[in-house]
């Protein structure tokens, strides 16, 4: 089974996430920031995972705690569902249109962490949120569930459509490398023979 479950609490965040890599794209979500809870419903749609989430964070300070926590706790339970990575696809990318926006994503579940980032957003605030978040919530998404992730915006206008894009992006390129290929018959696909 490709599951997770994260508990993670410190002075700052404290946070239970469920994921089902091999869901439908249920989710019940409550971040306690409107607009993540947002981003992450429709990322557990278009990746058709199963994901459930509550966080109870510091937002009096501001919402960067809880949007970094959650992106950690998201990786962490990426990396415990795949376990040794059997059978997976490892790769995957997507260039996804959302109104003006159009943005690239690629994914290798290498096990090596690095965010390729150009995702220049026009404005520092969609509603509440600051647009700066979306960069630390994948930063740190990556870290935890060590892969290689390129987000990048190919064209696009409006905060929002933008932001969503990239969510629905990587949904989509992180479905298509967790998914496993029958060819491999349970093989690590790396000739290392680890991804790690």
């Amino acid at each position: 089974m490709r599951q997770a479950v994260i508990n993670r609490k410190t002075a700052e965040t404290d946070i239970r996430l469920t994921l089902d890599l091999d869901g439908s794209g249920q989710s019940e979500i409550n971040s306690g920031v409107g607009f993540l809870d947002h981003m992450l419903t429709l990322f557990a749609k278009h990746g058709r995972f199963d994901l459930s989430l509550v966080c109870s964070g510091d937002t009096q300070v501001d919402d960067h705690h809880s949007a970094e926590d959650i992106g950690i706790a998201l990786g962490q339970a990426f990396a415990q569902a795949l376990g040794e990575k059997r059978g997976i696809r490892r790769y995957g990318d997507t260039i996804l249109p959302m109104d003006e926006a159009l943005i690239l994503t690629a994914v290798d579940l290498s096990g090596r962490a690095y965010l390729g980032y150009e995702l220049p957003i026009p404005t520092e605030k969609v509603g509440t949120f600051d647009t700066e978040l979306v960069e630390e919530f994948w930063a740190a998404f990556v870290r935890e569930a060590r892969c290689s992730l390129h987000i990048r915006k190919l064209a696009g206008s409006n905060s929002h459509h933008i932001i969503e894009g990239a969510f629905k992006s990587a949904a989509r390129t992180l479905r298509e490398a967790v998914s496993t290929d029958p060819a491999l018959g349970g093989e690590i696909p790396s000739t290392k023979g680890v991804l790690e």
